[in-house]
Parts: structure tokens; sequence; C-alpha cells
């Protein structure tokens, strides 16, 4: 089951004098992935090494270590441990002693897999978007539902009869949970998949 952070975490590994500091947080996108890479980089350190991955996309950085030994292997440690929306950053400093390719790839792959092992995750619970509309007095019978439903409402505006709801839903129980906003409708409003970009 694919998983993300619930917060972010840190964790110090030493290899062969070598400091390695890995930063690991959850992030909704690319955007957030980079402001946290330039929040926690460490301008005087000798690399600062990231991967992050968030949905279908993923991007990682050797930062001047030879090519493929940093960023490909934190990006593994986060495809491996089954983590998605989560962005890895490895600062290292320099310990005078020299580690080889194989044995950066372990440090850098090491550090930012002990962080992810480290750290509270929660399982990603894929969500759906519905859309309905619903009169003032049901309104919140379907709000005091939404918790029971693990469910949640993402927007509402109202209008003369009542309010357009938008919520997110687990996919696994949209059907029962569709049903039941019909049930409490009486079937008086359709109900709508939102697709990406609605």
């Amino acid at each position: 089951m694919t998983q993300t952070l619930v917060s972010a975490a840190t964790l110090d590994l030493t290899v062969r004098k070598s400091l390695f500091r890995a930063h690991a947080a959850p992030v909704d996108d690319e955007d957030a992935a980079m402001r946290f890479l330039s929040d926690v980089s460490v301008p005087d350190a000798t690399h600062n090494c990231w991967a992050w991955r968030a949905g279908g996309r993923y991007r990682s950085s050797d930062d001047g270590e030879p090519g493929g030994t940093a960023g490909r292997p934190i990006l593994q440690a986060i495809e491996m441990q089954d983590y998605d929306h989560v962005v890895v950053v490895v600062t290292r400093w320099f310990g005078g002693v020299k580690l080889g390719a194989g044995g950066l790839v372990r440090a850098y792959g090491g550090a930012a897999a002990a962080c992810l092992r480290s750290a509270e995750s929660v399982v990603i619970v894929p969500q759906l978007g519905l859309r309905l509309h619903v009169s003032f007095a049901v309104l919140p019978l379907v709000q005091a539902r939404l918790e029971t439903w693990r469910a949640r409402q993402t927007r509402c505006d109202f209008d003369a009869e009542g309010a357009w709801l938008d919520l997110s839903v687990p996919v696994a129980d949209q059907d029962v949970i569709a049903q039941s906003l019909r049930d409490m409708t009486r079937g008086q409003s359709p109900i709508h998949e939102i697709k990406a970009g609605d």
C-alpha cells in the first residue's frame, strides 16, 4: 500500500567520518518539494542531494556527486518503501575519506531509507471528487457524516435553495456514499463525479 509521511523527519548517519543528514517531508507537488529543498539545504555543506516523488512525477539530483551515486539511491529508497508525495534531502559534510561510487550509493540510499523508516507514515487512501446540490435542511446531515465516510468537504457554494457541495471520498467507498447521499436527498439531486480540472 502506498504511504506518505505524517510530518517532517530528520536522521544523521556518519560513514567513514562523513556526516550524512537526511531530511524527509510530505509534499503535495514539485513546488512544495523544491521549497523544502531550499529550506533545509546547507549552503556550506559539501553536497545537498535530493529526490522527490509526487503522483506520477519524480526528480532527483546528485548535486555534484558522481552521476547516479546520490539522487537515484535516494529516489530508490522512496520507491522501495512505497512512499508517494514525499521529498528527501540528504546533506553531506565530507570527512576526508573518499567512499567510492558504491560507498556513496550505500550512504545516500541508506540515510534516506533509515530516515523514512524512522518517520511516522500514513497509508494514502485514493480519493474521488463528487459534486451535488443539497437543501439547507440536508446540508448539516451530510456534513455530520463526513468523518464516518472518511470524506472531506472541499467546497461549499450557497444559492437560494441550499448549497453546492464538492466532496472528496474514498474510491473504495464511493458507491456506498453515493447511495447514502441519494437517500438523504431523496434522489432529488444528481451526483456528479468531479474530473481533474473541473
